[in-house]
């Protein structure tokens, strides 16, 4: 276990759709110009938007359709959903000084996000395509707190970090009532911890704006203790962080979680945007492919039929 500098960033892997070749010229600063939501060249013939928690596993789908198809690259975004349905809207976004002229021909997202967007026309009938195996709780590596289940999150001495009510309403309500309803089921006082992990207070850590680039910074430089957090993510945490992150099941195992009621589901779908294009297609039937799964499994999510998927490798 190692306490990171508050000065110092996450070292987060490459994400791209397609490796950058040997010796590509790179720069960033990670207090003002780092970039890990924007994927790849904005003038790529395949653009996709999807909401950012399952990022790794669309990688990896992203990075296997270009191996088969022989493109290129892809652009994709991985931000929370709300700045990507306004640039679906206006055509453009702004990243600080950077204009974006991107128009998606994929874009993926909660459930009740996808059918808003369908209803004003903005995109094609979404269709399912996955679904999350539940939340954990966050911790750092080796567990330093004693953290072993819900009950903890009433603890005086714990900071909770959680993603922001405001600019990330929809991550925060999963969590949140993922804590309340499991609180709740324990015979605790579920509606308490519900009201204190919205409105703040002392011991509670709010995210700003990008919880899945947020939380393991917070926990990693000592600013949290705990945070409650889709299977997936803490899964990819453990993974690439290891001296720095680990995560307690909330039902089943690390790696066979077994979500009890009140531990909220989160069901993704897609659609194609427009018709989708020459690519749009394509991408939208490899998603929806056995192959597409396979990446998605070992990533820790599911088909949203599926009643009981595949345990993953730690």
């Amino acid at each position: 276990m190692a306490t990171l500098d508050p000065e110092m960033h996450l070292p987060w892997p490459d994400e791209l759709a397609a490796p950058a070749p040997e010796g590509a010229p790179r720069w960033h600063h990670a207090g003002s110009n780092l970039v890990l939501d924007f994927h790849g060249d904005p003038g790529a013939p395949l653009a996709v938007f999807s909401d950012g928690n399952h990022h790794m596993a669309l990688q990896a789908c992203l990075a296997d359709f270009c191996a088969r198809t022989g493109l290129e690259d892809i652009f994709y975004a991985t931000t929370p959903p709300a700045p990507l349905m306004r640039a679906l809207a206006s055509g453009r976004l702004y990243l600080g000084n950077l204009c974006l002229r991107v128009r998606p021909q994929v874009f993926i997202g909660p459930e009740d996000l996808l059918a808003r967007l369908a209803a004003d026309g903005r995109v094609d009938p979404p269709r399912p395509f996955m679904r999350s195996r539940g939340n954990v709780l966050a911790v750092r590596a080796g567990n330093p707190r004693g953290i072993t289940g819900i009950d903890d999150l009433l603890r005086d001495d714990l900071r909770l970090f959680i993603s922001n009510p405001e600019t990330e309403a929809a991550s925060h309500r999963v969590y949140r009532d993922t804590a309340r309803d499991l609180a709740a089921a324990a015979g605790l006082d579920g509606e308490a911890l519900g009201r204190r992990l919205t409105e703040g207070g002392a011991g509670v850590v709010f995210g700003r704006r990008i919880h899945h680039r947020e939380l393991p910074q917070a926990i990693a430089e000592g600013r949290a203790d705990v945070a409650v957090c889709y299977y997936h993510l803490a899964l990819r945490y453990r993974r690439i962080f290891p001296e720095h992150l680990d995560f307690v099941p909330l039902g089943g195992s690390q790696a066979d979680p077994r979500p009890a009621p009140g531990n909220q589901i989160t069901r993704y779908h897609l659609a194609t945007v427009g018709g989708g294009g020459t690519w749009g297609p394509r991408l939208r039937d490899y998603l929806l492919s056995e192959a597409a799964t396979a990446h998605y499994h070992a990533h820790g999510l599911a088909r949203p039929d599926e009643d009981a998927p595949p345990p993953v490798a730690l």
